[in-house]
């Protein structure tokens, strides 16, 4: 019996020896050596240079060099100038509009194309083509294209045609609203293209037989986009949002084409401000300041974006 015991205690532990493997083997199964150069790459160009402009927020810095000391001038002058608040709405004013109509028309089209897409239709791949290469020109040729549209002489596209019809001329960029209403509705033209893409790859993927049961259910279209459509589109409707309304507070090059911020200031969005600031004032400390603010928004949006997108993926699950 004891031979017997010592046989099984034997037998249990050969059993339950595992090899111990070395560190090569373990980094051999894990992530960590794949992740590794990603990480690297966004540290030294991504957070060192976020940490960098917080760094210079703090300081009355110059871009044309020179000594600097550690304040909170930059902040105290930038809060207190006269047109920043003013600043602040022009730019929730462009981006609200801009991204309610971006994503608005983005949807209607990738709706109309992947029905034309499902029905045969011909020139379905024509007006994707169309589409997306409003979304490949660069911001400043958006700019100057708009800019010989909206050409306040009987020369500008626009206004040649509403003289054609007997309507006077509009001064679309030397008027402070209509300038801003102008820039918005360029950067709607230019950011449409990118909705209709996420949304239009959202409804490939959409699962034909909900639908299909929607309508022996007896629900008619306006039901099915609402009740069925839209739900199951959420998450990519969010993502959309977020990355549509970051693009949009982030937009100076084709602003800065089309009317670099005038009349007056009446176009003068936070992130062309940053540019104005850095590069036209040589105050490095208050244009990184100003980025700073614009980061702080962009930040606080994403959150509350990101908020609302697994706050509706937990209402699908309950």
């Amino acid at each position: 019996m004891k031979g017997m015991d010592l046989t099984t205690k034997n037998n249990v532990h050969v059993s339950d020896y595992k090899p111990k493997k070395n560190v090569w083997q373990v980094l051999g199964n894990s992530p960590v050596p794949w992740l590794l150069p990603l990480a690297v790459v966004l540290l030294f160009v991504f957070l060192y240079p976020i940490l960098e402009v917080v760094r210079l927020s703090f300081t009355d810095a110059q871009l044309s060099g020179g000594d600097y000391s550690y304040t909170l001038r930059s902040y105290i002058t930038l809060f207190t100038l006269p047109g920043f608040f003013s600043m602040l709405v022009i730019t929730f004013i462009f981006v609200s509009l801009s991204v309610f109509f971006q994503m608005s028309f983005g949807f209607i089209i990738a709706l109309l194309v992947d029905i034309g897409t499902k029905r045969k239709l011909v020139g379905t791949v024509v007006a994707r083509t169309t589409v997306l290469m409003a979304w490949a020109i660069p911001g400043v040729v958006i700019g100057i294209i708009w800019t010989l549209l909206y050409n306040e002489s009987q020369a500008g596209i626009l206004n040649y045609i509403l003289g054609f019809f007997g309507i006077k001329s509009i001064a679309f960029l030397s008027d402070p609203i209509n300038a801003l209403l102008s820039v918005t509705v360029a950067n709607i033209w230019r950011g449409t293209a990118f909705s209709m893409i996420l949304l239009y790859a959202g409804l490939q993927t959409f699962p034909n037989d909900v639908l299909e049961a929607a309508k022996i259910d007896g629900a008619n279209a306006w039901q099915r986009l609402t009740k069925v459509i839209l739900p199951i589109l959420m998450p990519i409707i969010c993502i959309n949002l977020i990355l549509a309304s970051v693009s949009t507070f982030n937009t100076f090059d084709m602003v800065t084409a089309l009317t670099a911020g005038g009349p007056g200031r009446a176009t003068e969005v936070i992130a062309l401000n940053v540019y104005n600031t850095i590069f036209m004032e040589d105050a490095l400390g208050r244009g990184a300041a100003t980025a700073v603010v614009l980061l702080a928004i962009n930040g606080v949006m994403t959150i509350v974006y990101f908020r609302m997108l697994s706050r509706s993926e937990g209402g699908k699950l309950g």
